[in-house]
């Protein structure tokens, strides 16, 4: 069966550990357990959050997954996939190894650091796993937009069944490998596509490589720091920006502001939006801002109506950080969903 939808993104092998605040004693975010050689990455978060409100059991409703994978990686973990209803085709599986260890600590005050892991297992008293010995992390910060690390999706690992896909959506990759899977998905002439951009290439010297970027898409998702990095020096001004996006040639527009929601401008209508987040307990932001693009894409494919894609994301999100891993949201209890999404719906703002 061909899938409704397809994401394309990035696995990881999630080493991911909460700091809490020593200062403060026993709190909310002490209670988040370590995550050691977990399955992770955009790929995955999107998904779940998408799955918050399409069941396993929806066989009419199949996730197509198109990443990559190196021989080394768990196989237990695609059977686990599976079982969740995910369609795998699209995983290809390198012929070597391929490094997707992913560390993280998020130290009080919610600080990232992705370096020296040995001292961050020590402060919490962690015997230090064999499994992240020598492992040094990727530096995102150079913006390259003429190449594709092997670890990016390629237009050529995409089944032919996932070309008939309904939605698609691209979670935030290098430049060169974006660019390339909007174009062959718009080729195919799959309905609705949507992309997370990756903060590497939001830069003011990229705006009209993005706006090559953005042309022909149902929707564009940036974060607010993202989409302010790409208009410094022109505006402050977030309305400003999200219409000169709209000019680009997309649909919708809709700006990821963390515990200040979300905005949404309709660029037809020129309507705008303001969704606020849903005070969730927070335990791990990882992953929040992916799993609020997989909530968009089953609210939309409901309704077509982007207000309604954006309640549903900004409810898996919510559901994202009350936990740590992709499968939490996924584990929520019956009705919650809903119930959030009905408290939601009654104080959005039209601005």
């Amino acid at each position: 069966m061909d899938p409704t939808f397809v994401i394309a993104g990035r696995l990881r092998r999630d080493y991911l550990l909460i700091i809490p605040d020593e200062n403060q004693g026993e709190g909310k975010v002490s209670a988040a357990r370590p995550l050691i050689d977990a399955p992770g990455g955009n790929l995955l978060y999107t998904a779940a959050g998408l799955g918050a409100w399409v069941p396993a059991s929806a066989t009419e409703l199949r996730t197509g997954l198109l990443a990559r994978a190196g021989e080394d990686y768990p196989h237990e973990w695609l059977r686990a996939f599976k079982k969740r209803g995910w369609d795998t085709r699209g995983i290809k599986i390198m012929t070597e190894p391929l490094d997707l260890r992913y560390f993280q600590a998020t130290l009080p005050g919610w600080v990232f650091q992705h370096i020296n892991p040995v001292a961050h297992f020590a402060r919490l008293g962690l015997t230090f796993p064999k499994s992240l010995l020598g492992y040094q992390p990727t530096s995102a910060s150079e913006d390259d937009r003429k190449s594709s690390p092997a670890t990016s999706p390629r237009p050529s690992d995409i089944p032919q069944e996932y070309l008939n896909a309904h939605f698609a959506h691209i979670c935030p990759l290098d430049y060169l490998s974006g660019n390339r899977l909007t174009s062959h998905f718009r080729q195919a002439n799959v309905t609705n596509l949507t992309l997370d951009p990756s903060s590497v290439y939001m830069t003011s010297t990229a705006l009209d490589d993005v706006r090559v970027l953005v042309h022909g898409l149902t929707a564009f998702l940036p974060s607010e720091e993202e989409l302010r990095s790409l208009f410094w020096g022109r505006t402050d001004d977030l309305w400003e920006m999200a219409e000169a996006v709209g000019e680009f040639g997309c649909e919708f527009v809709i700006v990821k502001r963390g515990a200040r929601g979300q905005m949404l401008y309709d660029v037809v209508s020129k309507k705008r939006w303001e969704v606020p987040a849903y005070p969730a307990r927070l335990i791990d932001l990882t992953g929040a801002g992916d799993s609020f693009c997989g909530g968009f894409m089953a609210g939309y494919q409901e309704t077509y109506d982007p207000l309604r894609g954006v309640l549903h994301g900004s409810v898996s999100a919510s559901l994202t950080i009350e936990g740590s891993g992709v499968f939490h949201a996924l584990e929520s209890m019956p009705g919650l969903a809903q119930a959030r999404l009905s408290s939601l719906a009654s104080i959005v703002r039209q601005v």
